[in-house]
């Protein structure tokens, strides 16, 4: 079977990662407000202690539940959430386990908080604590802690209890906040919109109450959240027909199919408008992007360009390439994409060594890249997974998706001397437009490379709306269930 035709389940991973980070952003993340004085003087005066279950549906079908509990201590509060889901992504079930405790102080602000997301053998763990105007923050992916220190002006809030601190500060219809979240691609700070709308009669647990609607806007994306007259989260609403709402204990537990709720990445896949037999084949594809804002997207450059709505593919040319591409005159195109990052550990002693054993040092960068891209195929397994994707961890547990693979193949070429970037957008597959990553490499000039098919340049329908490193990926959440597309043509 071509192998094209074998990675419907695997272009889930741009999604996963964008849902991970979502999760992520807004289960760990923190803030500082920025809002008028009269908030926050005494929020322990009015914040109760309490226990809440709520039930987690997509689209009215349940596929998960939240606890979460919010205790007083001698010098300030406990918060404490668990999340379990079952997502279905390209027909694999997925449970995914979250667990969060924030230690604040007594007017909420963010004292250290700990972290962790599970998803079968993967798993990210984080914890963090304030000290002065450091928030020093440790990660863990497989077996290789990291540490990470951002410096605050202002002591943080947690951003799972944004509720709170929003009805501790006497939040009025009308107030808008605006918040620095922390972005788990970037370790900081961006920005988050948030808007106290009116008070809203709303059913939960079969019981009419009175709620204050707030609205989060993220990345271009908004999330909505329901509060009762003590603070306490009664509805949230969010990306992809996601929606929690309170309810009992017994509720929350029992009712969960072992079947997981609609496909998460077909739901944010875009229809096209023709069948496309063999992408391998084309030279060039033309296709009209609608219904977003494009003015913050990398969408044009390169092999790509983007003029009155329309974005021109063109496949690139391995011929003519030069031996030798990294001149003194071409060097500031690309002397930033050979730098190490966080996620891409291309001065770690296991990536090093594995271009040792891959390449020769004599290789032309075309034929490295060539075995780098073999070495993976042969040695990564092909499955999605739900993690926030680096080098070394995929390298470790020898596995991942389109990201594990991107971010591997960046580290690997910048090992080898080549400048990588990451991309992602959208690829066609049998009718549709999915969520997909994959790289550019600097060889004389950039040449688009999938290394999770093996395509060497990639096909024309993979479509770039953002490129650079990972942290770049959360661009494409203002997208979801928004951009349309229309092939206008194809040859």
């Amino acid at each position: 079977m071509p192998l094209y035709k074998n990675k419907s389940f695997l272009i889930a991973g741009a999604l996963l990662c964008l849902l991970f980070a979502f999760l992520l952003a807004v289960r760990t993340g923190f803030f500082k407000k920025e809002i008028p004085e009269y908030a926050f003087i005494s929020p322990a005066e009015g914040l109760a202690e309490r226990d809440t279950w709520m039930k987690i549906l997509q689209h009215d079908r349940k596929i998960g539940f939240s606890h979460s509990v919010l205790s007083k201590e001698a010098d300030g509060y406990n918060m404490q959430e668990y999340v379990f889901m079952r997502v279905n992504t390209m027909g694999m079930i997925q449970d995914i386990n979250l667990k969060t405790e924030g230690r604040l102080n007594p007017d909420l602000t963010l004292r250290a908080f700990d972290f962790e997301i599970s998803s079968g053998k993967f798993f990210f763990k984080a914890n963090g604590e304030i000290n002065g105007k450091i928030l020093s923050i440790y990660t863990q992916n497989s077996e290789t802690p990291r540490k990470i220190e951002i410096p605050v002006s202002n002591k943080p809030y947690l951003a799972a209890g944004v509720a709170d601190a929003a009805f501790a500060g006497g939040a009025n219809p009308g107030d808008v906040f605006t918040l620095d979240i922390f972005d788990p691609a970037t370790m900081g700070q961006v920005p988050v919109l948030v808007k106290v709308g009116e008070k809203e009669e709303i059913i939960t647990g079969g019981e009419k109450t009175t709620a204050i609607k707030l609205l989060l806007t993220f990345k271009g994306t908004t999330q909505y959240l329901w509060i009762g007259n003590n603070g306490e989260i009664l509805r949230e609403k969010g990306i992809l027909g996601m929606s929690l709402e309170k309810t009992t204990k017994e509720d929350a537990l029992n009712g969960l199919s072992l079947q997981a709720g609609e496909d998460l990445t077909k739901i944010a896949s875009v229809q096209s408008n023709v069948v496309i037999d063999d992408p391998g084949k084309l030279s060039l594809l033309k296709v009209k992007i609608e219904g977003i804002e494009t003015g913050s997207l990398k969408i044009n450059g390169e092999r790509q360009r983007f003029e009155n709505s329309i974005v021109t593919v063109k496949k690139e040319s391995l011929l003519a390439l030069p031996e030798h591409p990294y001149t003194e005159k071409s060097k500031l195109i690309w002397l930033y994409f050979l730098k190490p990052t966080q996620f891409i550990q291309s001065d770690n002693k296991k990536i090093i060594d594995i271009v040792a054993k891959t390449t020769d040092p004599a290789d032309p960068p075309l034929i490295k890249v060539q075995k780098i891209v073999k070495w993976i195929n042969a040695n990564i397994e092909k499955r999605p997974v739900i993690s926030l994707p680096d080098a070394i961890s995929t390298v470790e547990n020898k596995a991942g998706d389109c990201n594990e693979h991107a971010v591997l193949m960046a580290a690997l070429s910048r090992a080898a001397g080549i400048p990588a970037k990451i991309e992602s957008g959208l690829v066609y597959l049998n009718g549709r437009f999915y969520y997909h990553a994959w790289n550019l490499l600097y060889l004389g000039r950039w040449v688009t490379v999938d290394p999770l098919f093996g395509q060497i340049p990639a096909d024309v329908t993979h479509i770039r709306f953002s490129s650079g490193d990972p942290k770049e990926q959360l661009d494409l959440m203002g997208m979801i269930g928004k951009v349309k597309l229309k092939v206008v043509d194809y040859k």
